[in-house]
This record gives structure tokens, sequence and C-alpha cells, in this order.
């Protein structure tokens, strides 16, 4: 019994002494090859090195993100906790902070929601679809305290991202100030409704960039949202020469400015929209 207790105690110290070499390095996110490498370097045997880490994360000392890829904590000398929207964007490859993180980050809404939403190009399956669930369900992520939820995007979708440092020594990629604002138009039942983005833009608009707004409007190759922007741009003041290239795309029938409500109001001929939003 006293020897596997001074066993154990080995196994900790040794332990202890892989993940200081880790954060020594500058590796407070580290993938198994590299735990490999920094426990060699202090004589662990590679199988050594794999137990150590199970029981690292099993005693809370590391956080497994998934397979083959952990962060430190702040259980730890060193060790700290990774922001949650590095945890975000480090388990999904590509992927970018948006949707309502995003509006948060950029201070475009008062609502701080508790489950961080990234966008990615990829299908992620994720382990509560795994277990099954309710249809229709909202699937998330959850990994320690950080829950994500992933929205998969077409990959022309996928632009204007930018990185980010959330403190000194952590960066993300995270969507810019005007994609944020096109995904309310993008994705409105994401948000509740269209209402919203009016809102922001009602609120907001000086701290925008109208032209690169209108290029992500057009970029984005969406009918809909082109004209769904356009006209909420134009309501809000902004002059109609900026607004041209969205005008200017080609629409075949009538849209519905908030397609969560029903399909009746007043037509808007201009941006081949029906308004309604507004009381008729």
């Amino acid at each position: 019994m006293e020897s596997f207790q001074r066993g154990e105690q080995y196994g900790r110290v040794k332990g202890v002494k892989l993940v200081e070499a880790l954060v020594d390095g500058g590796r407070f996110l580290f993938t198994t090859a590299e735990a490999q490498a920094a426990g060699q370097r202090l004589g662990m045997s590679p199988g050594t090195i794999l137990v150590t880490l199970t029981e690292l994360a099993k005693a809370g000392w590391i956080l497994r993100l998934r397979r083959g890829l952990y962060a430190t904590t702040g259980s730890l000398p060193g060790g700290i906790e990774l922001p949650a929207f590095a945890i975000a964007t480090a388990l999904v490859t590509p992927s970018a902070v948006s949707h309502w993180s995003a509006l948060g980050h950029h201070h475009l809404t008062d609502q701080i929601p508790r489950t961080v939403t990234a966008m990615t190009t990829r299908r992620v399956v994720l382990p509560t679809m795994r277990r099954g669930g309710r249809t229709g369900a909202r699937h998330a992520w959850a990994v320690g305290t950080t829950t994500v939820e992933y929205v998969t995007v077409n990959p022309r979708r996928f632009f204007g991202i930018e990185d980010v440092w959330l403190d000194d020594r952590f960066r993300t990629s995270i969507t810019d100030r005007e994609r944020t604002v096109l995904e309310l138009f993008v994705s409105p039942r994401h948000f509740g409704e269209l209402g919203e983005a009016l809102g922001v833009l009602e609120e907001h608009l000086a701290s925008l960039d109208i032209s690169k707004l209108v290029r992500y409007g057009v970029a984005v190759g969406v009918v809909s949202v082109a004209k769904r922007l356009g006209f909420s741009l134009e309501r809000a003041g902004v002059d109609a020469v900026e607004l041209e290239p969205l005008r200017a795309v080609p629409a075949a029938g009538v849209l519905v400015l908030d397609p969560t409500r029903p399909k009746v109001g007043h037509r808007v001929a201009p941006w081949s929209l029906v308004d309604n939003l507004t009381p008729v």
C-alpha cells in the first residue's frame, strides 16, 4: 500500500512538471504530440505521458477539449484558464466567434449570452448529437464551464473575420463589426426576428463602416439579404447613392422583409420587398 502511494505521488509530481514545462514554453493550449515532446525531454516514456494526461484531466488539473487537445486550468501553479472564446475556436477549425457572442464583443448588444456561438464551414457532430435528443433541439459542446454552439455556413459566407487579442496571451478569430451586423440580416431567426437588426442600426449606425457593410451584403450572394439590408439602411437614413450596389442586385418576384413574420404588409417596389414590420 505504501509503495503504491509513493508511486501515485511520483506520478503526480511528474504530471506537475509536465504541465510546468508546457506552460514555460507558452503552451496553455497543447496537443498530445506537444505533451509527448515536453514529457520525453523530462525522461518520461510515451506510455507514461498518455497515462499522466488522463490522470491530470481526471483531477481537473488540465482540461481535455477533445481528442488530442488539452488546455491548462488555474489548478496548478502557472496554469491559467483559457478564455471561452479561445476554447470555442480551438475546438473546431476553421471557426470564428459570431452571432450573439460577436454582438456582445463589439458592444452592439446589452445581452450577455451564456453560450458562445461560433460559425464554421464544417459540419460539426457534437457529443450531444451522438447521444440523441429532442428533434429540432439546439446542440452545444460543453467543455468545463464553457458551452459552445456552432453554426455551419457556406464557405463563401465565411468572410469578414478578424483576429483579436483577448488578453496578453490569447487571440482568437471573430466576425468583424460589419460582418456581425450582416448576420442579423442573413439569419434573423437565430436572433428572434429582424427587429434586433433594426435596433442595432438605429443605435450604432454611426460606428459602422457603411461601404464595407454594403460590400458584405452583396458578397454574401443572397438576394433577400441584399434587399433586406438595403431597405433597412435606407430607413435608418443612409444616403441612396451608398446603397446602389444593394439596389442593383437583381430580384425575381417580391421578397418579405422579416421571414419570421406573416407575409402581409406594404409593398416596397424599389427594394422588391413586402414590409411586414410596419403596421398596415
